[in-house]
């Protein structure tokens, strides 16, 4: 497609609703507007910018009303793609909006493809790739932290972190070409000592953004949790307590739940993705195998795994052929039942299993589901809970990157530390400059950027 076309495209979601919009980007925009918009009072828009008029869509060929809308023109460079900018709020049927794009397209227009009015805004220098990818993570965003982190790419947070560093770098490579270029002055320009401190620096603040992945992984795409234990010891009230609705069907009878159960819930500003599944024990029919083994595969997937167990109830057979496939995994023992009469306390659990931490509940009543909550936090998130300024890496291509930047300073770290030749030194540094310009787009491909524009909604 030609980047010079005036695209369009519905930028709010289908269906019904009080208010759609239909966007437009390109030179075309406001002449297209001008064909298909009348003004009550006979204005034309485009004379102004970043002003809101007031009138009706009409059909080209018919010249009849298609809707009421309020148009806002804005004009290049002051928009989102820096380009001619054309939004028009309408009503937010989706018959309304297909009748307006097809007048918008049947007026010169094309429908954009995915993400392509935030590939324009990269492409014309308004925003870097990194912000660009933050615009999803906003729109993906499932808890404040994550809409936080998020905002936080999007305003240049990470960014900045990268220019720094690629300045960093870039002088050492200015001083060290230099030294190659005046070679036979035998005169050093920088010396190796103070290089090696640059390239030192360098790596900690590399090190310190690949740290931050795990806790950038967490707010973006949530940990895997999965609630297990033995048929009719809560784990289907455990659910609906920290959904605060009946997500799940909690009866008396063992084996209710034969399906895993999905919910996504925020706690302390962590996404946590939790699966409800069947009770482990044996199967007495071939459905209530299927949902065993569905435990077993949920259970293998998950980072975090809540055991419930009948606090009074004693330690059965059942149990304890749970503890042996937790084994290696992160486990919060929860003794649910803690408004009858204790029987199993935290004690005889660890004889079997090294649990991560413990809380006593009461699925039914609602105890204790606080200070769960509260050590699910200090346990998945202790050190960060996304409301710092510092940047997260959130995302797993930035985090590549970086561990290719983190090479290139580690290679030139030892070369400048063997004092081997400004030539040697050069071509690590230059790696490390290439994998920083990957994540803020300085150094990329056609394939990567309609890979990453891909996962984006039309409209955006």
């Amino acid at each position: 497609m030609d980047d010079r076309d005036t695209i369009a495209a519905i930028s709010t979601p289908i269906g019904k609703a009080g208010i759609g919009i239909v966007r437009l980007s390109g030179d075309s925009a406001i002449s297209i507007a001008n064909r298909i918009f009348v003004s009550p009072k006979g204005k034309v828009p485009g004379k102004t910018t970043h002003v809101v008029h007031y009138g009706y869509i009409i059909d080209s060929a018919s010249k009849k009303r298609i809707d009421e809308v309020l148009i806002i023109i804005m004009k290049a460079p002051n928009t989102y793609t820096r380009e001619d900018v054309v939004e028009i709020s309408c009503h937010g049927g989706i018959i309304t909006l297909r009748e307006i794009l097809d007048t918008v397209l049947a007026g010169g227009a094309r429908l954009a493809e995915p993400g392509e009015f935030t590939k324009r805004a990269f492409l014309n220098g308004r925003i870097d790739l990194a912000q660009a990818e933050a615009v999803i993570d906003v729109i993906n965003s499932r808890t404040k932290a994550s809409l936080r982190a998020a905002m936080r790419q999007l305003n240049g947070n990470l960014s900045e972190k990268i220019g720094e560093l690629m300045n960093d770098i870039m002088g050492m490579l200015v001083q060290l070409e230099a030294a190659v270029d005046f070679l036979e002055e035998d005169v050093e320009i920088t010396p190796y000592s103070d290089l090696l401190q640059t390239t030192t620096r360098a790596l900690q603040k590399t090190l310190k953004l690949i740290n931050s992945w795990e806790s950038g992984k967490i707010l973006r795409e949530g940990v895997r949790t999965t609630i297990v234990g033995r048929p009719n010891v809560g784990k289907s009230s455990l659910l609906n307590a920290l959904v605060r609705e009946d997500r799940s069907i909690v009866t008396s009878i063992p084996g209710t739940t034969r399906d895993i159960i999905e919910e996504t819930i925020s706690i302390k500003g962590i996404p946590l993705v939790i699966h409800d599944t069947a009770g482990i024990r044996h199967p007495e029919n071939e459905i209530e195998h299927i949902g065993v083994g569905l435990t077993r595969k949920s259970l293998s997937e998950a980072e975090l795994i809540l055991f419930v167990v009948d606090s009074s109830d004693c330690l059965r057979k059942d149990d304890i052929k749970i503890v042996k496939e937790l084994k290696e995994k992160v486990v919060i023992a929860i003794l649910n039942k803690s408004d009858l009469p204790k029987v199993t306390g935290e004690e005889e659990i660890k004889r079997h299993l090294d649990c991560a931490g413990f809380s006593k509940i009461s699925a039914l009543t609602g105890g204790g589901i606080n200070e769960l909550e509260k050590t699910i936090a200090k346990i998945v998130f202790s050190e960060t809970d996304g409301n710092g300024s510092e940047p997260l890496v959130t995302n797993v291509r930035h985090k590549n990157s970086l561990l290719k930047v983190e090479n290139g300073l580690r290679q030139a770290q030892a070369a400048i530390m063997a004092k081997e030749p400004e030539e040697i030194v050069v071509v690590p540094l230059k790696d490390a400059i290439e994998g920083l310009g990957e994540i803020i787009g300085k150094a990329t491909n056609e394939d990567l950027l309609d890979k990453i524009f891909a996962q984006f909604c039309i409209g955006k």
